[in-house]
């Protein structure tokens, strides 16, 4: 009787957790956000373009593309891989490399046009695009910077769909009604690099 009572309750609870995602439109639990003032070290991607500065050595300081392969061509040291790292990172690599060559190299890279890092607006809104994400944005404000809603949006059924390690997608569901009313207050998601924001019609 108790094992029945308590297997009564699992099913009820999981009905009740059904329902409740239902009504919120489905979609992954919202991420937790950042502490404030925490920041995220810059990766650098393709087709950013980098300043690589060698102090005292000008001929060997340049302005470079990351290509397609993810590299960039350094006088001396020819192709060295960029994608995946951070400016720091980066500048030990070729510290490293150019110290075979360089008494004591000091080496600074700097990220000249921050390319990679963009997020997608599709779908029911005035255009259509890329955004570069040259500071912290949210779903809404990058909607607002697409010219907002069309006529035809279907504003409660927002998806957001990142791509985490390992290429794994997930997708979260926005609904601007919920947020508007204060019954969503924490899903005006921040973007992150890759996001794609559809907004159905």
């Amino acid at each position: 009787m108790i094992r029945v009572a308590r297997y009564t309750r699992e099913i009820a609870l999981v009905a009740m957790v059904s329902l409740a995602m239902g009504c919120a439109g489905g979609g992954a639990p919202f991420p937790a956000e950042p502490a404030p003032g925490t920041r995220e070290p810059y990766v650098i991607g393709i087709p950013d373009l980098l300043r690589i500065v060698v102090w005292r050595n000008p001929e060997l300081s340049v302005e470079v593309p990351v290509r397609r392969d993810g590299k960039i061509s350094v006088p001396l040291v020819d192709d060295v891989q960029a994608e995946g790292l951070s400016p720091h990172e980066l500048k030990e690599v070729l510290t490293e490399a150019l110290a075979e060559y360089v008494t004591a190299p000091d080496v600074t890279v700097i990220v000249q046009q921050t390319n990679s890092h963009t997020v997608t607006v599709i779908g029911g809104v005035a255009r259509s695009g890329q955004i570069a994400l040259t500071r912290q944005m949210r779903v809404l404000e990058a909607i607002a910077t697409m010219g907002g809603f069309n006529a035809w949006a279907k504003k409660d059924r927002i998806k957001i769909i990142r791509k985490l390690d390992g290429n794994e997608t997930v997708e979260y569901v926005f609904s601007f009604g919920a947020f508007a009313s204060g019954k969503a207050p924490d899903s005006n998601l921040l973007l992150r690099p890759g996001d794609t924001v559809v907004v159905p019609e």
